[in-house]
């Protein structure tokens, strides 16, 4: 079958990377892809979000079937339009993918369903937002209620910092219209884990847990990144807590998603917090995570094509999904200075003298000499196994050695505070 996925970073070149194994998958492109997925796929050069284009040329050329990664075509409705032109694509439809895009949703879905989740309330109005903020006290969580590239959640630690951030999200519009409703909502504690799972708008099998690193530097400390590493699975995540999230939160998700006509068929993203009064949810995602996905996808023992037709078909439940033993562990190499201000265009060396695990481009092209160059703030994620988290770790880290280019940044205690525990 000739299939496309839609999409360009480390997670894309992670499910290009699986999808190549399948037996079923004869023909695979990406779009627009990059200079790494580029070995397993033929690179299309349609922007993720040209809803018009991209269907336009997966009829063109004749495409069995198209998987829509990121969040913002999801959202925009990219499976919908490609199914009105009789194409099979994996995703949630625009109105399941709102799971993700709107966080008022998302917050009224779970508190009509009892699904275990944060006290919150949603403003539209600033005023009554900083009031709420006086009343309720720090430390106190703000989200822009739309999609913010991953940066639309504060934080703050003090009343002053959460006001700030309530008036840099509606009065300044930091994040454009996807600011001018805020959720604010009090401050869980406890290990955050995340569990992806598969879902075909009635049944939802998770996959392995994950967590991972969203500070630019050691010890959690800097601004919040797409995710400078992630590791798989989770220590914290036992098969007590586990059995918990489904009866709780994983299946009453998606049952209730069915409830209200918006059956989600994809990867749904739970992103937990081991609270001490139990799992609740921090947020949902309508898509694979990324880093995740690489040491998910790595651990992987089934055919993901087969999976993801399942999905669609309504026939999760039928499947069989397997994992490897052991754990993986993704390290993600960064440009300096990211996520803030960065340069680009500095040639990649020691890629050829990696051993013993896969390098997922991220952002990265080629230049004028054929040269893997620097082409974003998350370049690779170098993804590695072993028996356990320890060892999935120092594989990862030893891979990692030989890769440099002017300026590289990464963290160096990724899975290290769970292994150390």
């Amino acid at each position: 079958m000739k299939v496309l996925v839609v999409g360009g970073g480390g997670r894309e070149h992670a499910i290009c990377w699986k999808l190549a194994q399948s037996p079923k998958v004869d023909e695979l492109y990406c779009a627009p892809g990059n200079a790494g997925i580029a070995s397993v796929a033929t690179c299309v050069p349609i922007g993720a979000t040209d809803l018009d284009g991209m269907v336009k040329w997966a009829k063109e050329n004749a495409m069995d079937f198209v998987m829509v990664a990121p969040d913002d075509p999801l959202a925009l409705g990219m499976v919908d339009a490609l199914e009105a032109a009789g194409i099979r694509a994996f995703g949630p439809r625009k109105n399941a993918a709102i799971i993700e895009a709107s966080k008022a949703f998302s917050k009224e879905l779970m508190k009509k369903y009892g699904i275990p989740t944060a006290k919150y309330q949603t403003f539209t109005d600033e005023a009554a937002a900083l009031a709420y903020i006086d009343e309720q006290g720090a430390p106190i969580v703000v989200k822009a209620d739309g999609l913010a590239l991953g940066k639309g959640v504060i934080v703050a630690s003090t009343v002053e910092e959460a006001k700030q951030a309530v008036r840099d999200m509606m009065e300044n519009g930091v994040f454009g219209a996807s600011g001018s409703t805020v959720v604010i909502e009090e401050c869980m504690t406890g290990p955050e884990v995340t569990v992806l799972a598969f879902a075909d708008g009635e049944h939802v099998v998770p996959m392995l847990s994950s967590q991972d690193h969203k500070r630019a530097y050691d010890g959690n400390e800097g601004p919040n990144t797409g995710g400078m590493g992630a590791f798989a699975p989770s220590p914290n995540y036992t098969p007590d807590i586990a059995e918990r999230c489904m009866k709780e939160i994983f299946q009453p998700t998606i049952s209730a998603m069915k409830a209200e006509g918006r059956p989600f068929q994809g990867v749904i993203y739970f992103g937990l917090m081991l609270t001490p009064e139990g799992p609740k949810v921090v947020e949902y995602n309508s898509r694979f995570g990324d880093p995740e996905t690489q040491p998910l996808l790595s651990l992987l023992d089934s055919d993901l094509f087969d999976i993801f037709n399942a999905c669609i078909d309504g026939t999760l439940d039928q499947m069989d999904i397997q994992w490897k033993s052991g754990a993986a562990c993704c390290l993600v190499l960064a440009s300096g200075g990211y996520p803030v201000k960065y340069e680009k265009g500095h040639v990649i060396s020691g890629l050829d003298e990696v051993k013993d695990a896969v390098v997922f481009h991220a952002g990265t092209k080629l230049n004028a000499e054929g040269q893997f160059v620097n082409n974003g703030g998350r370049v690779l994620g170098v993804t590695a196994l072993g028996a356990n988290l320890a060892e999935a770790v120092d594989n990862a880290y030893a891979a990692a050695k030989p890769i440099t280019w002017k300026d590289m940044h990464f963290r160096t205690d990724i899975g290290k505070v769970w292994v150390n525990q």
